[in-house]
């Protein structure tokens, strides 16, 4: 991974962590998952059984951005409810893919059930409606950006074949006036910044209360260059075509009125001395009229706002296509649980960061952030289908 896509020892070890959760969970559920039910039936003489049967060929698509834990994902739900998996790599990260379908290999797994496919770029489109169209393909799912997710999802339905999509997020870090600041501060800056913002649930909003703002706004500036400010602390975003992507979106929001917030006790030095590596920046005054207010920016920037009231903070939460992930920084649980009702997104934690994921909650988002959930036996659960038997008692 660091070879690869640039990632630091704290995000390999997060995500290799998190691989290695995920196959032990999902090792001791598929008992519990593939057991079916006998009912009782309301005719008389008539029992009944409802069966688990897996799909038969699943295909996984995963990105680059963390292979050994969104890769796995995709394909062992299915392999571990009895289905044969492709699993589609991301051309950023061959050997990461690649070492997942061999270790499944070195584990004994017979040939045929998992297989691994790559594709140029250009090629991408074709391969993969070419897979999702074949009569043997019964089920996909897709982990990646809404607008591709959306191609997918289409392609799918024009063959009548389920999906599973866990998409792109705009999360919410909402901090409240009576929060723990040094907590929030640590929480919402290792949220927006790890692997330089390039997961789907990192920050892309700090929302805090108008009475703090300014305390708050210190204690993250500092916060940051302690975790960030150094060139070999410093992000690292995938490409340059990334960077200057990025780069772009700062920038149209800097020239419509944003003001870039003062970060860093060093302003000079090789921080940036390629052009894969970008500093952390925190942005205030972003309006409607910036591309950032409302699209997912997938890098190392996040946007700062301030509220009155809890209304206002969820009013401007809640504007937003996406909803994968948010957070709420409070000491009254209360309130954490009434705001976490309140928001739109298929998780909230209350005083943690917005980049969270277990195996024993169910993982994924509501509006343009997908449907289906990955996870525990909810994710076991997308991968198999039921069948209801009956039969007279003579």
């Amino acid at each position: 991974m660091h070879h690869e896509i640039g990632a630091d020892k704290f995000y390999q070890d997060f995500i290799l962590g998190l691989a290695i959760e995920g196959l032990k969970d999902t090792a001791g559920r598929i008992s519990g998952a593939v057991t079916g039910t006998v009912p009782d039936s309301i005719h008389e003489g008539m029992r009944a059984m409802v069966w688990k049967r897996p799909y038969g060929v699943n295909l996984g698509i995963a990105p680059w951005n963390a292979p050994y834990h969104l890769g796995l994902r995709s394909v062992t739900f299915a392999l571990a409810a009895g289905n044969t998996a492709i699993l589609k790599g991301a051309e950023f990260t061959p050997h990461c893919y690649w070492a997942i379908a061999d270790i499944f290999r070195e584990a004994g797994l017979p040939d045929g059930v998992l297989n691994l496919v790559f594709s140029r770029p250009s090629d991408a489109a074709s391969v993969t409606e070419q897979l999702i169209a074949h009569p043997d393909m019964k089920k996909i799912n897709f982990t990646g950006s809404s607008k591709v997710g959306s191609i997918i999802a289409s392609t799918a339905g024009k063959h009548l074949k389920p999906v599973l999509m866990e998409l792109g997020g705009k999360a919410n870090a909402i901090v409240m006036k009576d929060a723990d600041l040094n907590k929030a501060a640590m929480h919402c800056s290792r949220g927006a910044f790890v692997n330089a913002g390039q997961i789907c649930m990192s920050t892309e909003r700090i929302l805090v209360h108008a009475s703090i703002a300014k305390e708050f706004q210190q204690i993250l500036s500092k916060t940051i260059d302690e975790m960030f400010g150094t060139p070999e602390q410093t992000p690292v975003v995938v490409t340059a075509q990334s960077a200057k992507r990025n780069r772009s979106l700062i920038e149209d929001a800097i020239s419509k009125g944003a003001k870039s917030l003062d970060l860093f006790s060093t302003k000079t030095g090789n921080h940036e001395n390629v052009e894969c590596k970008m500093r952390p920046v925190v942005l205030s005054n972003i309006d409607k009229s910036m591309e950032l207010y409302g699209g997912e920016s997938f890098g190392p920037s996040v946007s700062f706002y301030t509220f009155e009231t809890e209304e206002e903070a969820l009013e401007l939460a809640n504007d937003t296509e996406y909803g994968l992930a948010a957070s709420v920084f409070t000491e009254d649980l209360g309130a954490g649980f009434r705001i976490a009702e309140a928001l739109d997104s298929g998780a909230i934690h209350i005083n943690s960061m917005t980049v969270h994921d277990e195996f024993a909650l169910p993982h994924g988002g509501v509006k343009k952030s997908g449907f289906g959930r990955f996870n525990g036996y909810q994710g076991l659960d997308e991968f198999l289908y039921t069948k209801s038997v009956t039969w007279m008692e003579s």
